[in-house]
């Protein structure tokens, strides 16, 4: 079995840099996009958000490409988000998202 350990930095806003993130939705979020990773075997060693972005550092293995997992943690979480209403009105990321390797140092 091949060993790859390929750190990833990802940043992503919300739609229309819009500040719609708040320190209690935020943890919410990050709570369940960490479930979900898991469950999905994305390994996230850490995230973090702001009123309008998320931030995190990921590990991709060997079956996994920085373009799946950004679909897979985006769009599951904001489907998810929109279905409980934890905010008031439609919530949506924004398409783009930055993703730069880093050491793992």
């Amino acid at each position: 079995m091949a060993y790859v350990r390929i750190w990833i930095q990802c940043v992503w806003g919300t739609k229309n840099r819009e500040a719609s993130l708040t320190q209690d939705s935020t943890e919410v979020i990050i709570e369940h996009i960490r479930e979900q990773a898991q469950n999905k075997s994305i390994y996230i060693d850490f995230i973090n958000g702001w009123k309008d972005h998320m931030h995190c550092i990921i590990s991709l293995s060997h079956d996994q490409n920085i373009s799946k997992v950004m679909n897979l943690i985006k769009g599951e979480s904001s489907f998810w988000i929109n279905k409980t209403n934890i905010m008031r009105t439609k919530f949506e990321w924004a398409d783009e998202y930055f993703a730069v390797s880093i050491s793992g140092s």
